[in-house]
């Protein structure tokens, strides 16, 4: 098991946000946190990356309390990916190197070095390694952003929404990129998405919150028209192009 969620609750002094969060996650798991804006998923990965402090629960990354970790070994087991990212006059190389900041001492090894270079080359970025960040395209900074988070080389990957704001084509390959790595490194990925059709293409289990609560949670088998009703206040339908279940809004 590398994450176990219990009991989470988080309230801003005007409201509260996520009430009694649980669930657990393994390696090689793909989990779509989806619900409307407002429901609580940003804030839920920020309670578990410990940028927000719960009112309530913990959180445990494998055997490890993720609130009484330090903020160095806590960057070793996760790597989170926000809605906004800073786009700096940075190289794409040193951008990625950063992620290997909870490992270096005084200065990066050349083991830091090897593992930058080997995930721009796994996200095939090595062409853009020179090239400042402010002269990419949205996609390629999202794939940058996502190759410094690996960097880190963690057990989880926490990702708000990584592919909005995002083309059609970069979507699927910002998406493709995520289940390839979770895969083949076999870590954990959650991933607050708001399209539900991308989501049931390549997560591989689900979280549907509503009004801060868990409303359903488990795999394919929760993504059904009423669920989704239930959670969006839409009507839909799903049919099958091939294997690939579609919603389609009635």
């Amino acid at each position: 098991m590398i994450l176990s969620v219990k009991d989470l609750a988080f309230d801003y002094p005007s409201r509260s946000v996520i009430k009694n969060i649980g669930f657990s996650i393994e390696k090689g798991d793909f989990l779509a946190v989806l619900g409307v804006n407002g429901a609580g998923k940003s804030t839920l990965l920020k309670c578990i990356n410990r940028v927000l402090k719960p009112h309530k629960g913990a959180v445990y990354i494998e055997n490890y309390e993720a609130f009484k970790l330090s903020r160095r070994e806590l960057a070793k087991r996760i790597g989170y990916v926000a809605q906004n990212n800073e786009n700096t006059r940075t190289t794409v190389f040193d951008a990625v190197l950063l992620g290997r900041k909870p490992y270096i001492q005084w200065e990066a090894s050349k083991n830091d070095l090897e593992i930058a270079h080997g995930v721009l080359q796994a996200l095939d970025l090595t062409e853009y390694a020179l090239r400042y960040l402010n002269e990419l395209s949205g996609g390629e900074q999202q794939k940058v952003v996502i190759a410094r988070a690996l960097a880190q080389k963690p057990e989880l990957l926490l990702l708000d929404e990584p592919t909005s704001s995002l083309d059609l084509k970069n979507q699927l390959e910002v998406a493709k990129i995520i289940k390839k790595v979770v895969k083949e490194q076999q870590m954990a990925a959650i991933v607050t998405m708001h399209d539900l059709n991308l989501a049931i293409r390549f997560a591989d289990k689900f979280l549907l919150i509503k009004d801060g609560e868990i409303y359903a949670a488990g795999g394919i088998e929760v993504m059904t028209p009423e669920n989704i009703e239930n959670v969006y206040s839409v009507t839909v339908s799903i049919s099958k192009i091939g294997d690939v279940p579609i919603v389609i809004p009635v």
